[in-house]
């Protein structure tokens, strides 16, 4: 088995892969991400940066735990964006929400809360399927890589020994 600091280390560099391939898909594929890709990515981000932290930090058992119970949170709310996006591509095209301006027009003509709000609620350009593989569009496999993330973090939780005194 590999150590906790090893897996942690593992977790990076698959969070860090999926950023390589979402950026390879929007700039090489040319599709553009949406508000709820956008999201997504950033909870993809924050899991690897949680991840490398506890690489390098190596903290005893009870950080270990807390480094747990961070990757899993973030891994949870991140598989909630893509189970909200996949809704969205769910729906028929009538009950669908109407496309909103770019991201960077919200954040210009709207205060930050607001912006933020109207980021993670999604629009209609989050419900087209601009590319599937095996039956999975985007959000599809994100959820699956989120899914993954958050059993990996739960076997983390679970492998570090809370501190016990005798």
């Amino acid at each position: 088995m590999p150590s906790i600091r090893t897996v942690y280390l593992i977790m990076f560099a698959i969070c860090a892969g999926s950023i390589g391939i979402a950026l390879y898909m929007q700039h090489a594929m040319e599709l553009t991400p949406c508000y709820l890709c956008i999201t997504q990515r950033v909870f993809v981000m924050a899991v690897g940066a949680a991840a490398l932290l506890a690489f390098l930090h190596n903290p005893a058992d009870t950080g270990q735990r807390v480094y747990g119970c961070i990757t899993a949170l973030l891994s949870a709310v991140g598989g909630g964006f893509s189970i909200r996006q996949l809704w969205l591509q769910s729906l028929p095209e009538d009950k669908v929400p109407a496309c909103g301006p770019p991201a960077d027009y919200l954040f210009d003509a709207f205060p930050l809360a607001e912006a933020l709000t109207m980021l993670l609620r999604g629009d209609g350009n989050c419900a087209e399927v601009q590319w599937s593989f095996l039956g999975l569009s985007i959000p599809g496999w994100v959820l699956v890589l989120f899914s993954g993330l958050l059993l990996i973090s739960i076997y983390q939780f679970m492998r570090a020994k809370p501190n016990s005194t005798p």
